[in-house]
């Protein structure tokens, strides 16, 4: 698993593919989330806005950490977000992403890298 500095994370799903959500520490900041609006399937750049997610004290934007193509949504978050405020790391996950360049996965934080950019938070 790999961080952006905006608290995304990113997860190998398979050789071409990666998972997208928001990670715990920025739930915690957020709040309740209260809304989602899911992203579009759309190829998209790296740092790019690519949804919009409401919590109880503050909408913000949830970026693409990578370069590639949105290939597929958790649509159970249209129906509960109880997993998004629960598991946002794992069950929670927002959206997959077919991998243009695996390099830009490499060079997000490893965990222990974000641990050190939080704590200093």
């Amino acid at each position: 698993m790999r961080f952006s500095n905006s608290h995304e994370w990113a997860e190998k799903f398979d050789e071409n593919t990666l998972i997208i959500g928001i990670t715990n520490y920025g739930k915690m900041h957020l709040g309740q989330i209260i809304n989602i609006k899911l992203p579009d399937l759309k190829k998209v750049n790296a740092n790019e806005e690519v949804c919009i997610v409401e919590s109880d004290k503050a909408a913000v934007d949830v970026h693409s950490p990578i370069s590639g193509e949105i290939i597929d949504v958790n649509k159970e978050l249209n129906q509960s977000l109880d997993k998004l405020n629960t598991s946002p790391e794992k069950e929670g996950w927002i959206f997959k992403i077919k991998v243009q360049n695996f390099d830009e996965f490499e060079k997000l934080l490893s965990l222990e890298d974000y641990e050190k950019k939080v704590s200093k938070s």
